[in-house]
């Protein structure tokens, strides 16, 4: 540990070190990032990320990220491009090759084999006159003052600025395809936007008997026994099986506060008219977002006539894991 440093000041300094050097990308980038990008968007094939030891770390991270956000790519190792993998690389693809030193034996190896095949090659490097630098038909420069390790030899500092210039080719292609939230729920199913994005409301909603429905002439009292036994917190009031209003636990409350009298009263006479409500074909993200947006707990859904033909509420959306 330095002399006179606490954990607390050295971490501090390590955060600060690389906040340094990733700010250094900021005055790199410039018309040749932009035909980089370009180079990338109009690609035929995929864009193969190769790099060894730490910068394969970084590198199957930046593939990672351009898969998930519209650009199709995957990792290679360079190891095992050496011994036959290499055919996974074609003409219409487009190679990132990632090497601090420029000089990495398992990735200088495999350049007379993508240039034989004519593979544009775009290459990371800390070193511009290295020789994965000068083989490269374009060279991004992500060399840093110094690492974070207190020797200068860990790859801290050149890690996090590759994989931040890695970003920012992702994020620029994202913007300029028009990536939205939708294209990215199709690429993360298992995740919790993209069940909200890709999930509809017919598949989540109460249908037929499990949907609290009662005609308008219904007592209130009559009401509340339907309420109870469906267990959603509303009772939907309907007339020729078209939605006319709704009466929530909210609803219930404000009547006990009023003292209305429940054996007499008709559930018309409570209910809110022109109710909110949604469609079966609209995603469970949108049904989400308008029950917050209006303070409720509970939808009727109906069909493009108003029929009603299910039901949902907050709980129906955290039994679908969209929460």
């Amino acid at each position: 540990m330095p002399v006179g440093k606490s954990i607390i000041d050295i971490a501090k300094d390590v955060i600060q070190t690389e906040a340094d050097s990733v700010l250094l990308l900021k005055d790199r980038i410039d018309q040749k990032f932009d035909e980089i990008c370009n180079l990338i968007r109009f690609c035929k094939g995929k864009v193969i990320l190769v790099g060894m030891g730490k910068s394969g770390h970084i590198a199957k991270k930046i593939a990672s990220t351009l898969a998930s956000t519209g650009t199709p790519s995957f990792y290679l190792h360079p190891g095992e491009a050496g011994h036959g993998d290499l055919g996974m690389i074609n003409s219409n693809d487009v190679v990132i090759m990632i090497s601090y030193s420029g000089e990495s034996d398992e990735i200088i190896s495999l350049l007379p084999g993508i240039k034989r095949i004519h593979t544009p090659i775009i290459s990371m490097t800390g070193n511009i006159n290295s020789t994965l630098a000068m083989s490269s038909e374009f060279h991004l420069d992500v060399s840093v003052n110094k690492e974070a390790c207190p020797n200068n030899l860990a790859p801290t500092s050149s890690t996090t600025a590759a994989l931040v210039m890695g970003d920012a080719i992702a994020v620029s292609l994202m913007s300029v395809n028009n990536f939205t939230s939708e294209d990215f729920a199709m690429s993360h199913p298992s995740g919790t936007l993209g069940r909200r994005l890709l999930t509809l409301v017919s598949s989540i909603m109460k249908e037929g008997l499990d949907i609290p429905i009662v005609s308008k002439e219904t007592l209130l009292i009559d009401s509340l026994l339907v309420m109870t036994k469906k267990s959603l917190g509303m009772v939907l009031i309907a007339e020729d099986e078209k939605l006319i209003g709704i009466f929530t636990d909210g609803d219930l409350r404000r009547a006990i506060e009023a003292n209305v009298n429940f054996q007499k009263l008709s559930i018309q006479e409570v209910m809110t008219r022109n109710c909110k409500s949604i469609a079966p074909h609209e995603t469970a993200l949108i049904a989400m977002q308008l029950m917050e947006s209006n303070s409720l707990n509970s939808l009727p859904v109906v069909d493009s006539e108003n029929r009603i033909v299910g039901a949902i509420n907050m709980h129906t959306l955290i039994q679908a894991k969209l929460f």
